[in-house]
């Protein structure tokens, strides 16, 4: 009997573990690590929302130059019959506070393009992984390891780490630096809407991890008497053999995961929400997904939830081939559950405390690949978005669209990013509200930037 009720432990805590709350620890262990410091008093919320583009998001298509000059650059090597042109009258025009360029963005993108102008929208350039400032005569040395590949790239943007294996993702540490406190009930900081990511792993914190379809229970636990029995059995088995470290973790694990699904299952099963009516119409994953991250936000006063982290994801962006036609799908389906998460921000008030932000595992090339496609290549131009954002500007430094020039770490348009992942990173976590201390610790290789924050948040 102790056997079968040992294995009937491991089996709920590895449901629990990979469905509904990753890297949960015991209290007491919880308590030994401490969190560095705690969520801020009542009223004062924040709210940091990572969309992460997987594939690798051509940056090339998403702003293109609209001047003379720029654009006659751009035609050059992206040419009408290079299968991946954007004509400059269908370009989507924005002029950037400042300067005197104006850029165009992808024709899909027309849901957020007016938010350019209205100081919501922000385009930061060329950013990506780093060890230190890097130019092309440095870039044999300096390169980050195993450029160029998803996996890797993937885990240099989530983590900020461009040298060797992290554990733990940006997102994860700053949940951790912003933890209410080691105690069990405590709701979250890091929420994923896209299972398992190393963004939202800390080293302290407990990331929740909502599966696709936005359930978060154990079937069969309720509902009627027979669930009503099953569930008293289960948490009479969890308060048994407490002593043995490892089963007093797998009980913790369990009880609160099974706590958390009675909080967040009625907030995300909820058909009355404020929040489902700019969505209306929308179907696609991405959208869904920010509709959950917008109803966590409409309950935090239930949840008492002061500061969270979100990640949320849209892939195939892995366009070698047939570009334009896919981008015309991902983006149209980008670009309206972006306004729509927008706009529930907004009509909860809370619009200038949620800034949302894309990521991607890298750009690519500005030289056409056969096909209709581009290939992997390194800086990106990435969005972001919020009532807190100094929008209607252009932020970092744009590359100089030449094969083989001064921006371009080969012959192909792979732009050597002026801008890092850190930098990025540092400007999001010091709106959120991490002290100076806090970023050094999140963000290590910091200091080898000259500029810490970017400027694009107030």
């Amino acid at each position: 009997m102790d056997t079968i009720r040992r294995d009937f432990l491991r089996r709920a805590s590895a449901l629990t573990a990979a469905g509904l709350v990753r890297g949960l620890v015991p209290a007491s262990l919880a308590a030994a690590a401490g969190p560095a410091a705690a969520q801020t008093a009542a009223g004062d919320y924040k709210a940091l929302v990572c969309v992460f583009l997987y594939g690798g998001v051509d940056g090339n298509s998403l702003v293109v130059p609209l001047d003379g000059l720029g654009y006659a650059q751009y035609a050059a090597v992206r040419s009408e019959n290079s299968g991946i042109n954007l004509p400059r009258s269908a370009l989507l025009p924005v002029q950037p506070a400042g300067s005197g360029v104006a850029y165009g963005l992808h024709p899909e993108l027309s849901e957020i393009h007016p938010l350019f102008a209205e100081g919501r929208l922000a385009i930061l350039a060329n950013v990506g992984p780093l060890r230190e400032p890097t130019t092309r005569a440095t870039y044999r040395r300096l390169r980050p390891e195993n450029l160029f590949s998803h996996s890797d790239q993937q885990a240099q943007w989530q983590s900020a780490v461009a040298s060797g294996v992290s554990a733990t993702g940006w997102g994860g540490r700053l949940a951790d630096r912003v933890a209410a406190g080691a105690a069990a009930t405590a709701f979250p900081v890091a929420t994923s809407m896209a299972g398992n990511t190393l963004f939202t792993t800390g080293a302290t914190t407990s990331p929740l991890a909502v599966p696709a379809s936005g359930g978060l229970a154990l079937a069969g636990f309720n509902g009627g008497a027979a669930a009503g029995a099953r569930l008293s059995a289960m948490q009479s088995l969890l308060a048994i053999d407490r002593d043995n470290v490892f089963v007093r973790a797998t009980g913790d694990v369990t009880a609160q995961a099974l706590a958390l699904a009675d909080v967040v299952n009625p907030v995300l099963s909820a058909t009355n929400s404020a929040v489902q009516a700019p969505f209306q119409g929308l179907t696609s994953g991405i959208a869904q997904q920010l509709l959950q991250v917008a109803k966590l936000i409409e309950a935090r006063a239930a949840t008492g939830a002061r500061r969270q982290v979100f990640f949320v994801s849209l892939g195939g962006f892995d366009t070698h081939a047939n570009e334009l036609p896919t981008l015309v799908t991902l983006l149209g389906q980008l670009s309206p559950a972006l306004k729509a998460f927008y706009d529930a921000t907004a009509a909860l008030g809370v619009a200038d405390q949620v800034t949302t932000f894309t990521l991607s595992d890298f750009g690519r090339t500005f030289q056409p690949a056969a096909g209709g496609g581009s290939d992997h290549a390194w800086g990106n131009h990435h969005f972001i978005l919020g009532g807190a954002v100094r929008g209607g500007a252009l932020y970092g430094r744009f590359p100089v669209l030449e094969r083989g020039g001064p921006d371009d770490a080969d012959t192909e348009g792979r732009w050597i990013p002026t801008t890092a992942v850190d930098q990025y990173g540092a400007t999001l976590a010091r709106w959120f509200g991490a002290s100076a201390a806090d970023i050094a610790a999140i963000f290590p290789n910091l200091g080898r930037f000259p500029v810490a924050d970017l400027g694009f948040l107030a």
